[in-house]
C-alpha cells in the first residue's frame, strides 16, 4: 500500500467497473484516479446513466471494483470482508442519498440517534448527540415528530443530521437535493455548504445540478467512462 499523504482523506487508484451479463460484458469505467483532500467539497458531475452512483458506491465501501484500488481514511476498501466494510462504513463514512430512508415509526431524534445506537451508545448519550445535530440542521422543534410529519426538505436535514451525528471523516451525497423543488433544493445544499465550512468537513457530492456543483472547490466530469478535472466555473449553467 502507498503511503496516504496527510491531506489526503480518499485516494482512487486505477479503479475499473464492469458490469458482466452472459457472455458480454459493460465497462462502466475504466482507469479513474482521483485524490479528495482534507477539508474540500468535491462535486462529480456527469450525464444520467454516466456512472457517477457506481462510482460512490465503491467510494463508500457499498460495491467493489473490478479492478483498481481505493484508500479512504487510511483503510484499503478492497481488501475488506463484508463485515469490515459494514464497519467501516459505519465509522467513517456518513451518507445522504436521493431519498432520505428515515424509518417512519420512529422520531426525527430517534432516526438521527439510531447510528450511535448501533454502535451500543447509551440511549440518553445517543439522543444528547442528535439533539445537538438536529439544532445544527435547524430541526430542534421538531424532534420528537415523525417523518410522514416533515416536509420533504425537513426529512432530507434529518437525514443529513445523521450522516454527520458519527462524525464521519467524509461526507458523501448521492443527488442529495434531487427529489425536492428548486427553492428547497436550494437551502438544502445552502445547508451542506455551512455544514462542510462550520465542521471542517470533507465532501465528496454527486449531483446534477451545475449550479451546486460551481459552488463547490471542485469538479470532477466522469463521461464515456473517464474521468477529467473542470474548473467549478467553466460548467455550463
Amino acid at each position: 500500500m502507498h503511503p496516504m499523504s496527510d491531506s489526503d482523506v480518499l485516494r482512487v487508484e486505477g479503479l475499473k467497473k464492469v458490469f458482466r451479463s452472459g457472455r458480454s460484458e459493460l465497462v462502466i469505467f475504466d482507469n479513474l484516479s482521483f485524490r479528495v483532500g482534507k477539508g474540500e467539497m468535491l462535486a462529480v458531475v456527469g450525464e444520467s446513466g454516466a456512472g457517477k452512483s457506481t462510482l460512490l458506491h465503491i467510494v463508500g465501501a457499498l460495491d467493489r471494483a473490478s479492478a483498481g484500488d481505493v484508500y479512504c481514511a487510511e483503510t484499503r476498501l478492497g481488501s475488506l470482508t463484508d463485515e469490515a466494510a459494514a464497519e467501516f462504513r459505519n465509522r467513517a463514512i456518513g451518507f445522504v442519498w436521493q431519498f432520505h430512508y428515515l424509518l417512519p415509526e420512529f422520531t426525527a431524534m430517534e432516526n438521527v440517534a439510531m447510528p450511535l445506537r448501533l454502535r451500543g451508545r447509551a440511549k440518553q448519550d445517543a439522543e444528547q448527540e442528535a439533539t445537538q445535530w438536529l439544532r445544527e440542521v435547524g430541526l430542534e422543534e421538531r424532534a420528537q415528530h415523525r417523518s410522514g410529519e416533515l416536509s420533504g426538505g425537513e426529512q432530507q436535514r434529518v437525514a443529513l443530521a445523521r450522516a454527520l451525528v458519527t462524525r464521519p471523516q467524509l461526507l458523501m451525497a448521492d443527488e442529495p437535493t434531487g427529489d425536492l423543488d428548486g427553492r428547497t433544493a436550494e437551502k438544502v445544499f445552502d445547508l451542506i455548504a455551512r455544514l462542510h465550512r462550520d465542521h471542517g468537513l470533507t465532501s465528496l457530492l454527486v449531483t446534477h445540478n451545475h449550479a451546486f456543483a460551481r459552488r463547490c472547490s471542485r469538479v470532477l466530469r466522469l463521461a464515456a467512462g473517464k474521468l477529467e478535472e473542470v474548473e467549478p466555473e467553466a460548467l455550463p449553467a
